[in-house]
């Protein structure tokens, strides 16, 4: 990492800052260029592995691909704000970012319901029904985080 002073390398840091974000965007590997889609997301986290929780259709680009080659790279981020630094007369950005690689499992039975449920708990803070029905119709799958860095920038005083 080039910015030093802006690497986060604490993980639970890192961990908050994905906790804080609304949308991975997924890389998956494609030919000749790269394949990257945003998605909604929702994490579990036992302290030394994190899994990133996704849903989708159960056919389409994207899942061809990962069934392909499910190792793939996500990126995430929050708190972005403009600010104008007088002193040097330029604008520029605060942020705070998570980027990462694992591999992708597809799930199945209590383990689809498992996924949906971390997906929900992302989202909503009181624990949501998930109408069952749907579960057939949606394709689940976890990303097991391999490697991830992350970097922040906080708006000078």
């Amino acid at each position: 990492m080039r910015r030093k002073d802006r690497e986060v390398t604490d993980r639970n840091e890192m961990i908050d800052i994905l906790s804080r974000c609304d949308t991975v965007r997924l890389a998956i590997n494609d030919t000749p260029v790269p394949y990257i889609i945003p998605m909604s997301f929702g994490m579990e986290d036992d302290g030394t592995v994190l899994k990133l929780w996704f849903h989708s259709a159960t056919e389409g680009r994207k899942l061809d691909l990962i069934r392909q080659n499910p190792n793939v790279s996500f990126e995430a981020d929050t708190d972005q704000e403009l600010f104008y630094e007088e002193e040097k007369m330029n604008c520029s950005t605060v942020y705070s970012s998570v980027i990462g690689q694992g591999v992708i499992t597809f799930v199945e039975g209590e383990e689809k319901l498992h996924g949906l449920t971390c997906l929900m708990a992302h989202y909503h803070m009181d624990p949501m029904p998930i109408n069952t029905a749907v579960i057939p119709r949606t394709e689940v799958y976890c990303l097991t985080v391999t490697a991830m860095t992350a970097k922040q920038r906080k708006k000078p005083r």
